[in-house]
């Protein structure tokens, strides 16, 4: 080891902010929160499961059932505790839930890193005044695989009414590679990450009631707010764009 602070060596300087960049799994270093260069994206929800820039035609609400006696599960993700597996995994099973629904882009043409805060602005209705709104995003490989990059949840209590539903998810730092498609989940509940909404209104900790609901998501052009933002830049070695062409997602789920 060379010669500490105390023989005349002082700290090193380091960049004021440095980020763990998921998908190139490396430290980085960078000037100031969010990183500079990286510019906010907005993405729409279109019919069919797709997520495109472009505004989504006229088209019918996406439906769901939601039913606290079997509610959506927590699945990866942020955990305060063990007994689950935390972190990226497989979304195979949550996503083959009819109470889930899926919106996928186009494979990149090229590296896209998305690093900041993230946000989903969701129009979007209940049968029932109480309701959750839960989305995450999530990383498609090649071989269709859907891991989670991050997420978050709103309580709405106005939701028998169209509303639309700012959820605040995780800020990230995370690189889709080429080939790779971005996707986004719209569900109701991440149980039991989240306390189930009972649908009733009741404190979720002593409520003893559950209502089951049915919950629309809507994409068409007089509500052509849905959609996901981000904050997209290019990696050091790539210029980020969206891969054109028609969205290979799995089959919308619908009740």
């Amino acid at each position: 080891m060379g010669p500490g602070p105390r023989q005349g060596r002082g700290i090193p300087e380091r960049a004021p902010v440095r980020l763990f960049v998921m998908g190139e799994d490396k430290w980085r270093d960078f000037p100031a929160w969010p990183p500079p260069g990286y510019e906010p994206q907005r993405f729409h929800l279109q019919p069919g499961g797709a997520l495109a820039g472009d505004l989504p035609v006229e088209s019918t609400p996406d439906e769901y059932h939601y039913d606290p006696a079997d509610p959506t599960p927590a699945l990866g993700g942020v955990r305060m505790w063990t007994l689950q597996k935390y972190g990226r995994v497989d979304n195979a099973k949550l996503e083959a839930r009819s109470d889930v629904l899926t919106y996928t882009a186009p494979a990149l043409d090229q590296d896209v890193e998305v690093i900041g805060e993230v946000s989903a602005e969701i129009f979007f209705r209940s049968s029932l005044p109480y309701a959750d709104v839960f989305v995450r995003l999530c990383d498609v490989d090649e071989k269709g695989r859907s891991t989670n990059v991050c997420d978050g949840l709103i309580s709405l209590t106005d939701a028998d009414d169209t509303t639309c539903a700012t959820v605040q998810l995780w800020p990230t730092a995370y690189r889709f590679k080429r080939g790779h498609r971005i996707r986004v989940q719209v569900s109701s509940g991440a149980f039991p990450r989240f306390n189930r909404n009972t649908g009733t209104g009741d404190q979720r900790a002593t409520a003893v009631a559950l209502r089951a609901a049915d919950q629309q998501v809507f994409h068409d052009p007089p509500h052509a707010l849905p959609r996901w933002s981000c904050r997209c830049g290019r990696p050091p070695e790539a210029t980020p764009s969206m891969g054109r062409g028609s969205s290979t997602a799995p089959p919308h789920r619908r009740t």
